[in-house]
């Protein structure tokens, strides 16, 4: 699936949003993927979780145990793309700020990890979640994630596939251009701090 092709099911499900939006990160954008949005309809969700593995390499495809992804974001899109490996699929929650695993869920020591995510912008989240993991004994091998809006500048410690990357550009919250500023900001992810 080319770039375009991605963002065409973007632009199909009415999940490429233009206004002044709060990421997640605290940083600021006129630009926002809802991929809730995009991931609402299961076809579409299972083809972009498909192409998605298609940038994984055979042999680290082989290798997976496990995927988990962190919720709220990760959660559809690591499940599909668990169903497209043909691995078990779960998912890490915050409910006191701290991800962990919950629901009767558990990494076993050793257990090779692909981290799915929905969008990358600093990678706070990811790394939150890689220490999770590897504090419940589990080695995340790899991070996969629909949307990489990092501009390449993101470390994770792990090798990292996107299956597209986007340079919209980001900005703190003190440096927000006049013309954003004059938006009123809106926080459309699921994250409240």
């Amino acid at each position: 699936m080319t770039d375009e092709e991605v963002l065409a099911e973007f632009r199909a499900a009415g999940a490429l949003l233009e206004g002044h939006f709060i990421l997640s990160s605290g940083r600021r954008s006129a630009n926002y993927l809802q991929c809730a949005r995009v991931l609402m309809n299961a076809e579409r969700a299972g083809r972009l979780a498909r192409a998605t593995v298609q940038k994984l390499p055979r042999e680290l495809r082989q290798e997976i145990d496990l995927v988990v992804s962190p919720a709220m974001g990760g959660l559809i899109i690591g499940h599909e793309i668990g169903r497209a490996l043909d691995k078990d699929a779960v998912f890490l929650e915050r409910p006191e700020g701290r991800f962990e695993l919950r629901r009767g869920f558990s990494i076993a020591p050793g257990q090779k990890v692909l981290m799915v995510e929905d969008v990358v912008t600093t990678g706070l989240s990811s790394r939150q979640a890689i220490e999770a993991v590897a504090a419940e004994g589990g080695i995340v091998i790899a991070e996969a994630t629909l949307v990489d809006r990092s501009a390449g500048e993101v470390e994770l410690g792990v090798p990292f596939y996107p299956l597209v990357s986007i340079n919209f550009p980001v900005y703190d919250a003190d440096q927000i251009p006049p013309e954003l500023a004059a938006i009123p900001a809106i926080k459309p992810g699921s994250r409240k701090q």
